[in-house]
């Protein structure tokens, strides 16, 4: 999910490794507006389900969803 301005404001993707994950960890991992840190990825249902909570309570915090 996008803001306005283009900026990511959550996400989770694995193209990466994020600081703190050893070598040959998995790269899974969830971008909350300005943090990252890692995901347990689970089966496809488990990270839909992880992405819309994260974008509600993203928006709640906005203010545009209540």
């Amino acid at each position: 999910m996008h803001g306005p301005d283009g900026a990511r404001l959550v996400g989770f993707d694995n193209a990466h490794p994020v600081a703190g994950q050893g070598r040959g960890a998995a790269k899974d991992h969830q971008h909350r507006l300005r943090t990252i840190r890692p995901y347990d990825y689970t089966d496809a249902g488990g990270l839909l389900a992880a992405f819309w909570q994260e974008v509600e309570s993203v928006m709640r915090e906005r203010g545009v969803w209540t």
